[in-house]
């Protein structure tokens, strides 16, 4: 059966997502994900594609592109496709690496280009790596911020800035007021399927089996702590829904 045309952006920003075959790993170093982003470096050269975010995870890529000289799926083949081949020659393996073809949404109002923004640099939040998305050296957080020369001119962030001011000073202080904005963002992730509040209640019972749900909040900060990173980690209960559950501040949570 032939593969469905993807729907063209009338902006030509896609926000794209590249999986592990079998959500298998895909950066094992960070020798690999520079490999990556110098094969981005180059067909950013090569086709004109504009870089507004990334970042890099250990199974899953997120990328927010604009089209270049030439359709989106002929860059992101070729981005692929040169990866595949270093990284399969660097582990001595054949075949496929990526789950069937990267995955893309259409980004299409200044809105949603800045809620996706947003979603990507707080993945690794999200997903209990960093405490704050700065921290995350493989993704465009730092640049956007302007606390890292790293990849400066790499990142196409003139418009996503121009949005919150003419004068970069106060754009940067004000997109990184947003950036930081608790949220319930999902975008393009076949695993945000939310809990039902039953569902995620008996899902973090698991975690503070023995203590009680109202017990939490009185842990020492050392327990509290671990108990919020595991909720965190489980798949489908959003941060305000645990923080509802475990009875502490939404704040509280995402700051853990």
């Amino acid at each position: 059966m032939p593969r469905q045309a993807r729907d063209k952006s009338k902006t030509g920003i896609y926000h794209v997502m590249l999986r592990g075959i079998n959500k298998q790993k895909i950066f094992h170093d960070d020798g690999d994900r520079e490999k990556f982003i110098n094969i981005l470096k180059r067909n950013k050269r090569e086709s004109q594609i504009k870089v507004y975010g990334w970042c890099l995870m250990e199974n899953h890529i997120h990328l927010l592109l604009g089209e270049g000289k030439e359709d989106i799926s002929i860059s992101m083949k070729r981005i692929g496709v040169g990866f595949v081949w270093y990284y399969n020659g660097k582990y001595k393996r054949t075949g496929h690496l990526f789950q069937d073809r990267y995955r893309s949404e259409k980004v299409e109002t200044d809105e949603y280009l800045l809620t996706v923004i947003r979603y990507i640099h707080q993945n690794p939040v999200k997903a209990g790596l960093v405490k704050d998305s700065k921290d995350w050296p493989w993704s465009s957080c730092g640049v956007y911020y302007g606390e890292c020369d790293y990849q400066v001119d790499f990142a196409d962030r003139e418009m996503i800035l121009g949005m919150f001011s003419e004068d970069e000073s106060i754009a940067v202080s004000r997109f990184k007021e947003y950036n930081e904005q608790v949220n319930e963002d999902a975008c393009l992730d076949e695993e945000n399927k939310r809990m039902t509040d039953e569902e995620a209640k008996h899902e973090i019972m698991k975690i503070v089996v023995g203590r009680g749900l109202d017990k939490v909040q009185d842990l020492p900060k050392k327990d509290r702590k671990e108990i919020i990173r595991a909720v965190k980690r489980i798949k489908g209960v959003s941060q305000r829904q645990a923080a509802r559950i475990l009875g502490v501040s939404d704040n509280l949570l995402f700051k853990v």
